[in-house]
């Protein structure tokens, strides 16, 4: 099958497609080297046993508990992190006249595309600002589906929708004055009493922010795994020559494609699922900075989204609907101490 119309990472390094070829082949002739099968066969079972053997006795370790607790202190700040994530990167955007992905050219929605990503920046009106961002994202969507990479802006952006601005932030600083009668500002705010209904409304559904942000970014890797490396091993292998990473890292080329796009594919599954959604994060988080730092001319703005919501997912956990959750819920982990309560 010809997935050439599809968009991929890629395309930010590279000019043109690779030569073609079946994916399915190209697995079968890649595992057809007897010491690249042994590699992917221990490296394998070797990740199978450890996550079944941890899964199973899920132990106590101090120094995760206070890491947990630690985290546990940070959960206020996430907002302030998904605006960072999404708003530098709409910002840059807009100046350097792009439509969300840097191969979509949008010249004519740059100062929308800035203004939206200042008021995420500044937290002003963000709920507001986040739904009129993913909008504008889906409406391209509809039309262009090279937006496919940038589509972890969905999970972002929704994410901001439900918690709204957080702290730091200028809609929590007016919020407080607003709220405070005697000031000047508690009897012109026009905004404010609407805002609080809205805030009222979606109190019911903060605690699915974790959902969604696992979600949204778990099927970024997973695309990226899948459609990008197993189904297209040509247009992957001119990265890998381009780098030559074969001399980075001593394996064949096929054992690279094949290798980068198990690892993606494995991170997006388990972020879905909400399995070991920390340890998970972590892993994505390597894989970010390895690909940021292993392409030099790679552009940083295509990336910084990935990089705040990882890190927004490593702070609050699986969340609601998540296998974590169902884990904690099950005799083994009765009568245990909870650094990490329900949300």
């Amino acid at each position: 099958m010809d997935w050439s119309p599809l968009p991929f990472h890629v395309d930010y390094v590279t000019d043109g497609p690779g030569d073609a070829r079946e994916a399915f082949a190209f697995v079968l002739e890649t595992l057809a080297d007897p010491p690249t099968a042994a590699l992917f066969l221990v490296g394998g079972l070797g990740a199978a046993l450890f996550v079944g053997g941890w899964l199973r006795a899920r132990p106590t370790v101090p120094d995760l508990v206070v890491l947990r607790e630690t985290l546990v202190g940070y959960r206020d700040l996430v907002p302030w992190m998904l605006r960072l994530a999404m708003g530098l990167p709409l910002v840059g955007a807009g100046f350097a006249g792009y439509f969300f992905s840097p191969i979509v050219a949008a010249p004519g929605v740059r100062l929308l595309q800035i203004a939206l990503g200042f008021l995420l920046l500044f937290g002003l009106a963000t709920r507001a600002s986040a739904a009129s961002a993913l909008g504008l994202y889906l409406a391209g969507l509809a039309s262009d589906p090279t937006l496919l990479l940038a589509f972890e802006y969905v999970g972002g952006l929704a994410a901001l929708v439900l918690l709204g601005g957080g702290r730091p932030s200028a809609d929590d600083m007016l919020g407080r004055v607003a709220a405070t009668e005697g000031t000047l500002y508690n009897r012109v705010d026009p905004v404010h009493r609407v805002a609080e209904r809205f805030r009222a409304a979606m109190a019911p559904y903060e605690r699915y922010a974790p959902t969604v942000l696992r979600v949204g970014t778990g099927l970024t890797f997973a695309y990226l795994g899948v459609v990008e490396k197993l189904l297209d091993p040509g247009r992957a292998a001119l990265v890998v020559a381009k780098y030559d990473l074969t001399s980075v890292v001593p394996v064949s080329e096929g054992a690279w494609i094949l290798g980068a796009g198990l690892v993606e594919l494995a991170v997006g599954v388990a972020l879905v699922a909400g399995l070991l959604t920390r340890g998970t994060a972590a892993l994505a988080f390597v894989v970010l900075t390895t690909t940021l730092f292993g392409l030099p001319d790679d552009p940083v703005l295509a990336h910084v989204t990935l990089f705040g919501l990882v890190s927004a997912i490593f702070t609050l956990g699986g969340g609601p609907l998540s296998v974590d959750r169902l884990l904690e819920a099950t005799p083994a982990s009765r009568g245990r101490e909870r650094a990490d309560p329900a949300d």
